[in-house]
């Protein structure tokens, strides 16, 4: 199971990678691994400023369909392009080029809630 260190997570198999007011948020390999084939990606809240925990999009594979969560508050800015053409890029690289949406953070206290890898690892 690949863990990322430069990495936050969520319970919920969302992770973070912080870059100073800015935020990738994207969906761990043991997230996609359980969903198995990625077949959609639906993201409708480019331009919306939401609070932690609440549903930014979902995704959908061939057996089920999943909500995916905030990690923390923040602006959706961008949506990956790639995810239109391609959702199966985030079971083939959920940590680089599978990435979700691009965030401007609006409460960046609320990273200490999220669960570093080691902690992330002992949950799985």
């Amino acid at each position: 199971m690949n863990v990322p260190e430069n990495l936050l997570y969520t319970k919920d198999h969302e992770w973070l990678r912080v870059e100073g007011d800015f935020g990738y948020v994207g969906v761990t390999d043991f997230a996609q691994g359980e969903l198995g084939d990625i077949v959609f990606i639906e993201i409708e809240t480019v331009g919306e400023t939401l609070k932690k925990e609440e549903v930014f999009g979902t995704i959908e594979a061939v057996k089920t369909v999943s909500d995916m969560f905030m990690p923390v508050s923040g602006e959706i800015l961008e949506l990956n392009p790639a995810l239109e053409e391609s959702p199966d890029v985030v079971n083939k690289d959920p940590y680089g080029e599978g990435w979700m949406v691009k965030i401007k953070i609006t409460s960046s206290s609320e990273t200490a809630s999220l669960l570093s890898p080691g902690q992330y690892k002992a949950l799985l």
